[in-house]
């Protein structure tokens, strides 16, 4: 997210307007970019839920009507949300000592199932 930051504001140096679309607020309200669309969703989920085409539609329609008004800062937080409570904030992607195995389970049986698409001519799209 800092490095988004930074160079959105060199952009902005340039007159290059922009937009920047993420769910760390506090870094980069920090680097102070001048247009900035908040989702308080999972890191490397900003645009929105994966597979969730109106989430992430609405996400994009937001940081286009921003950029569209780019003559003034703004920071515009998203009203969706993960899941209907906030436990996700604790839990989501946590490798304990009780799920462990299973990830590795089913990290081992992805591998095995991207080998068999592999040979048989698949490919993801």
């Amino acid at each position: 997210h800092q490095t988004v930051s930074l160079t959105a504001r060199a952009l902005e140096v340039a007159s290059i307007a922009t937009v920047v679309v993420g769910t760390a607020w506090d870094i980069v309200n920090r680097c102070q970019v001048p247009r900035f669309v908040y989702n308080d969703l999972p890191l490397g989920n900003p645009i929105g839920k994966p597979w969730d085409n109106a989430m992430q539609s609405n996400t994009m329609d937001m940081a286009l009507s921003i950029l569209g008004d780019a003559k003034t800062p703004t920071a515009k937080a998203m009203l969706h949300r993960f899941s209907t409570d906030d436990r996700w904030k604790t839990t989501y992607m946590a490798v304990t000592d009780e799920n462990r195995e299973e990830l590795r389970e089913r990290g081992d049986e992805n591998r095995r199932q991207r080998l068999a698409d592999k040979a048989a001519g698949l490919k993801r799209e």
